[in-house]
């Protein structure tokens, strides 16, 4: 009996399923074909072919945010792992109470403390000036380190590029590297640097052992930036404040001082007796940077972000992914406060808390900088006029680039490049 009108037929389903599937076939591949036709030269009709390559980049980047820890792996990273654990030794070595001792004996603390309460009334005063609210610059506990600061330089410690024949008093000449001898040795030198006078008639040879112990180096009261660093820090654990060693992978190191007034790290570098100028490095001396790690006897911080404020001063950081660099802070961290008691853990948390939210300031601030420079004028133009504005921020950071003589800043090599395309200007090992 043939089907009652309104009612389709098996046979009818059937075909009408089968056109339907044929109709989605061809639309997706219609829509496929015109997206690859854009990006592949081989014709729109032919298929897709197979591959066994790993998601785009985007993917892994949108999946580690927030970064995650990830612990080193490769060769490379599991050697930055191991430099790293190797530097975050030195401030745990400041917390020797002999050395602290020592330490306290060779400062004129009359001087220190006495500049340091004239200082402080001073901006005490400067504060009440402009307002019953007002809180001063620096506290009592700053103007310390600030004045230990100025006796160091000027008088405790002295620079060394090339040293002076004991002989005759006449310049020496570099010409290489000599093992340590045992008395070196015994006093800590790893390395000792080999010259020769400069006069014919003398021809005399003079050693210049690199000591890391900062016992031996309140004795020899010289050096270059590694010396200085670790002295002066070792010197400001011994007058009561909490100290960062600051290591930068371009050769060059310095300390951090936690303010509690500021209730933040302030960057102290006794070489150029600068106080609280992180730029110096990059918008003073047009320096490079990838890696700045703070390293104290509670852990270790990657700070990179609180010295270069501008991209343009930013090297890549290639020594192992952010991922491994984060799991080894973390893990340094970890290993410093094990024996630290609940509440001092809790607190030293906090403190990562609020200095990582600085440093993500100082990120969006840079940006947002970048975005009030633009002028409208030259997107129009399609390019940025010839005369630009002056940045003060850079020019202020300018102004601490020198902070004793010029003869001073030739004489250690970091008076910056002299053209902008040259990123390696010269600078003596540390």
């Amino acid at each position: 009996m043939a089907p009652r009108r309104g009612h389709a037929s098996p046979f009818d389903e059937s075909k009408a399923k089968e056109l339907t599937d044929k109709f989605r076939r061809v639309l997706s591949t219609k829509r496929m074909n015109d997206l690859s036709s854009r990006s592949r030269s081989q014709s729109p009709a032919a298929p897709l072919p197979a591959t066994n390559a790993p998601p785009p980049s985007y993917t892994t980047a949108v999946r580690n945010i927030p970064l995650v820890p990830s612990a080193p792996r490769d060769p490379r990273s599991l050697r930055f792992k191991n430099m790293l654990h190797s530097l975050s030794n030195m401030p745990v070595k400041w917390e020797n109470p002999g050395l602290l001792d020592d330490a306290l004996r060779v400062i004129p603390l009359e001087q220190v403390y006495g500049e340091a309460e004239e200082e402080s009334q001073i901006f005490k005063a400067e504060a009440e000036s402009l307002g019953s609210n007002k809180k001063p610059a620096w506290g009592y506990q700053d103007c310390v380190i600030r004045a230990l600061l100025r006796w160091f330089k000027r008088s405790f410690f002295s620079w060394v590029n090339n040293p002076i024949c004991t002989s005759c008093g006449s310049p020496t000449i570099a010409i290489g590297m000599a093992a340590p001898l045992q008395d070196e040795q015994a006093r800590g030198a790893t390395q000792v640097e080999l010259y020769r006078c400069s006069l014919d008639q003398c021809g005399c040879y003079e050693r210049f052992p690199r000591y890391n112990d900062a016992f031996v180096l309140l004795q020899t009261r010289r050096g270059r930036c590694g010396e200085w660093a670790n002295c002066f820090s070792m010197l400001c654990r011994a007058v009561g404040s909490r100290v960062r060693w600051v290591w930068n992978s371009e050769d060059h190191v310095w300390t951090e001082v936690y303010s509690v007034h500021r209730k933040r790290w302030i960057h102290v570098d006794a070489c150029e007796e600068a106080w609280d100028k992180p730029r110096l490095y990059t918008e003073g001396w047009g320096k490079k940077l990838a890696y700045c790690i703070a390293f104290s006897a509670d852990g270790a911080m990657d700070v990179t972000r609180r010295y270069v404020r501008n991209r343009a001063f930013a090297l890549e950081r290639q020594r192992a992914p952010e991922a491994v660099l984060l799991y080894i802070m973390n893990e340094i961290r970890a290993l410093r406060r094990s024996n630290l008691s609940k509440q001092d853990k809790f607190r030293l948390e906090g403190e990562d808390m609020s200095e990582d939210r600085e440093l993500r300031r100082y990120m969006i601030a840079s940006i947002a900088h970048e975005i009030c420079k633009i002028n409208p004028e030259d997107i129009i133009r399609g390019g940025p006029s010839p005369a630009r504005r002056p940045d003060p921020d850079t020019q202020k950071a300018a102004e601490g680039r020198q902070s004793g003589s010029a003869d001073w800043v030739r004489a250690r090599g970091e008076g910056g490049r002299s053209t902008p395309n040259q990123q390696n200007h010269q600078q003596p090992p540390r």
